[in-house]
């Protein structure tokens, strides 16, 4: 599989509730890191994608992803807890890439901005 195919990691995670997740992620690891840090024991950081086909058929290509982020910080007198979990719509493109903006849609206009030939063909 080619590259340009892959789901770049990055630009997904940063896609994920319009980039309030990694937000969240962010502070979720420095607050874990901090509390082990001070006092001591161990802290977790889960991150769960539940990925689900939105709509009965297979031409749709979009899918719901559920982002959940937990995680559990030492404290001075135990530990803390917390859950969240929002979920965002995304794209599957060609090889399974997945993305916010679809893919491959074809040219609408040529650069004059007239509608393109292979659509005025099409029709």
């Amino acid at each position: 599989m080619s590259n340009d195919r892959m789901t770049v990691v990055p630009d997904f995670l940063g896609e994920l509730d319009a980039g309030v997740f990694m937000n969240k992620m962010a502070a979720a690891l420095n607050t874990t890191a901090l509390g082990t840090l001070n006092n001591g024991g161990k802290g977790k950081v889960i991150i769960t994608l539940d990925i689900e086909r939105m709509g009965n058929s297979v031409e749709e290509k979009r899918v719901k992803i559920k982002h959940k982020l937990q995680y559990t910080t030492p404290t001075p007198r135990g530990k803390a807890t917390e859950e969240d979990t929002t979920e965002t719509p995304m794209w599957v493109n060609r090889g399974g890439k997945l993305t916010i903006l679809q893919e491959d849609q074809g040219n609408l206009f040529n650069l004059k901005g007239e509608p393109d030939a292979k659509l005025r063909a099409a029709q």
